[in-house]
């Protein structure tokens, strides 16, 4: 009689995690646009964090640079093109179930063009003072607020479905290298 070997336990702490050797599956942007004292976000409608309000972004495409991901995310998605752009955090999400991705974040000053609903987002111009926590992402409360203050950081974060199980978060004195 053959015995199986036990199935290997995913990670439930980012200590179990070999972050030297770790690599993602997809690589994506976030640009969120602050100006007037309001923060332009999406309510996404489809893909990862569908139903959850984020930031324009998505996966990059081959030979594209962050930089220009995120421009064009923010362009299919809302139907606006980014002013001023600037990168200031770099995060890492593990997914218990297996699906990994790293992000490079983005902030803007403005935007040129009218911004519109598309098949894959609803755009939400909130107030600084509002932002809906509650409704994101959990490490969003964690990163966020030191983006809005134009702070450079890095975090890890590992999550089981939408539930943050755990996250390590670092200022920088500079953006990331990505």
């Amino acid at each position: 009689m053959r015995r199986e070997a036990p199935a290997q336990a995913a990670p439930r702490k980012l200590a179990a995690i070999d972050w030297e050797r770790w690599s993602p599956r997809d690589r994506c942007t976030l640009l969120f646009v602050v100006r007037d004292g309001q923060i332009l976000l999406i309510r996404k409608k489809r893909g990862l964090g569908t139903g959850k309000v984020n930031g324009p972004g998505g996966r990059l495409e081959p030979g594209e640079s962050p930089a220009q991901g995120a421009a064009r995310e923010l362009q299919e998605e809302l139907g606006v093109s980014p002013l001023g752009t600037a990168q200031y955090g770099e995060l890492s999400f593990q997914f218990v179930d297996g699906y990994s991705t790293h992000v490079v974040v983005f902030r803007a000053d403005g935007f040129t063009g009218e911004l519109r609903e598309t098949e894959e987002a609803v755009p939400l111009l909130t107030p600084l003072h509002a932002i809906p926590y509650s409704e994101m992402w959990e490490d969003d409360r964690i990163w966020l607020p030191a983006l809005l203050k134009r702070q450079c950081f890095r975090g890890r974060f590992l999550f089981e479905g939408d539930v943050l199980l755990d996250g390590a978060f670092w200022l920088l004195d500079a953006p990331p290298s990505s």
